[in-house]
This record gives C-alpha cells, structure tokens and sequence, in this order.
C-alpha cells in the first residue's frame, strides 16, 4: 500500500463523507454530551492543521492537530473501514507528532472514547498515556484522555 499522507481539505466530498461516517458511528457509541467533534469550518480554521491519508485518489483517512495553548491536540481522527489495521491511521497520527514537532509543541494529547479499544491500541503503542482531561473537557464516565511528550 502506497499511502501519501498530504494538507487537505474537509470540504471536499470524500472527506466530508468520511467526517459524517466518524459522527455516525460516535453517535452511535457515545450520549450526543460525550461527542466532542469539530465541524467542517471548525476543521479549516487558522488553529487547525488538517491532514488527509490518500492512496492514489482514494482517501483512506484523515486528522487534525488543534494548536493549543501549550500543547497540539489530536482531532477528526477516522479512516475508512476498509484500511483499518493496514498502518493507515498510524501515518496519519506521525504526521501530526510530526507538525507538532515542527511547531515547537512540548506534547500532544487527545481525547477518545472508551468504547474505542482500537484506537487507545494505536494511541498506547505510539507512546500515548492516560491523563488528567485537559482543556475544556471534564470527565464523563466514557471519554479517555491522553498525552505523549515530544521532547
């Protein structure tokens, strides 16, 4: 697999149908007060890096990296149900450590569902540990908070 992780767009409509799909399956998993998604304008705001996993013209995934005071902040993570376990979402996520890096951020952090038992794999297996919630968030029985240092 050739995966070309790139800057996108949210707009477009084959990530905007990846985003809906995300929103869907939280939904789904999590009460509407435990969903902490960005929208589509949010996603291509000035403090918003949004990446796009691509295999030829086929859009496999995608992520943001919210800049934060003091640290990034992992968001819209998501690939398509076909890719999952292929190393998709694994590019996606060090591509943002990498612009983390880029822009001086001491760490990063990010907040997931405990439902989601997949994604905490790939968080822990990135170097990611539980923490405290951070930001705006507060704890509500099913949301999971973690960070990884950049030093």
């Amino acid at each position: 697999m050739t995966v070309i992780v790139e800057p996108g767009d949210p707009r477009t409509p084959e990530v905007r149908s990846l985003i809906e799909e995300a929103r869907a399956l939280m939904a789904r998993l999590f009460p509407a007060e435990h969903n902490h998604h960005l929208g589509v304008e949010e996603l291509r705001g000035p403090d918003i890096r949004f990446f796009v996993a691509r295999e030829w013209d086929t859009t496999l995934g995608c992520a943001a990296l919210a800049q934060r005071q003091g640290y990034g902040e992992v968001k819209a993570m998501f690939t398509a149900p076909f890719v999952r376990r292929q190393g998709v979402a694994r590019r996606l996520l060090d591509r943002l450590e990498l612009e983390a890096r880029h822009l001086d951020m001491p760490c990063l952090r990010l907040e997931t569902g405990d439902a989601l038992t997949e994604a905490m794999a790939l968080y822990e297996s990135a170097g990611f540990v539980r923490c405290e919630p951070f930001g705006d968030y507060a704890a509500n029985g099913s949301s999971v908070f973690m960070e990884t240092p950049l030093t």
